[in-house]
């Protein structure tokens, strides 16, 4: 859906450029046509309230493939460049879950808590590169870890990252289809337009008693047990959510 959305975005905004060009027929450079239609697509992309970091690419667009042309850039190159965007961000292309990275203050905040909790078992939802897994394995070799990535570029580091760290598993698969009831902590880092479904699901599926951990995103009308605020260039958030009591 969010791709149909930037589509027809992009589309609509050539469409108004080559319609004022045509009724205003003004000296304009090919430049300033495209500023334009980036400005115009920026403005489509709004008003089909896509996420906000779909802003960037819709003004990038364009411009880019003129760059691209001005310097005769090889048109195989374009596909190559999709292909791997498209490998890297596969939860974008395939919902709505964008690709975010942890930073070491939270693996160092998440080894704390599962010490504190005296966990046996942790998943990471949305696992990345591994930058949260990785560090944990490493400090807690005796606790089960799973890494989910639909990404395949990726899953593909993750696993790789995790090949001498035989407590974790890493699947590539969707967290949807993951029963969390095995779980003594949750860990995730999405987006805020999927928190309210993934409320729904750790309450169903996840045991009385056990942590669901959400960095930056809390869920809407959740009431955290405690709220961690890291001293790391973004100034994460962690949402501490003990099932039982959200």
């Amino acid at each position: 859906m969010q791709l149909f959305k930037a589509l027809l975005s992009q589309l609509l905004a050539c469409a108004a450029v080559l319609g004022l060009r045509t009724l205003f027929p003004l000296p304009i450079s090919v430049w300033q046509a495209a500023a334009m239609q980036a400005c115009l697509a920026a403005l489509c992309s709004r008003g089909f309230r896509q996420p906000v970091w779909w802003l960037p690419i819709h003004l990038l667009f364009i411009p880019t493939i003129l760059l691209g042309l001005s310097w005769q850039v090889p048109a195989w190159l374009y596909l190559l460049m999709l292909l791997l965007l498209t490998l890297l961000f596969w939860g974008t292309v395939k919902g709505d879950v964008p690709l975010f990275l942890s930073s070491s203050a939270v693996s160092e905040a998440l080894i704390e808590i599962v010490s504190r909790e005296e966990a046996q078992s942790f998943v990471d939802i949305g696992a990345g590169f591994g930058t949260v897994v990785v560090p944990l394995g490493n400090a807690k070799p005796d606790m089960a870890i799973v890494a989910l990535e639909r990404a395949p570029l990726p899953w593909l580091l993750a696993d790789w990252r995790c090949r001498n760290l035989t407590n974790i598993r890493v699947g590539r698969s969707s967290f949807w289809d993951q029963d969390l009831r095995q779980f003594d902590v949750v860990f995730a880092f999405l987006s805020p337009l999927v928190m309210a479904k993934i409320g729904e699901k750790v309450r169903r599926e996840m045991r009385a008693g056990c942590l669901f951990i959400s960095s930056s995103f809390p869920i809407p009308n959740g009431v955290p047990e405690s709220v961690l605020e890291l001293n790391d260039r973004r100034k994460t958030k962690l949402y501490c959510y003990r099932i039982g009591r959200i």
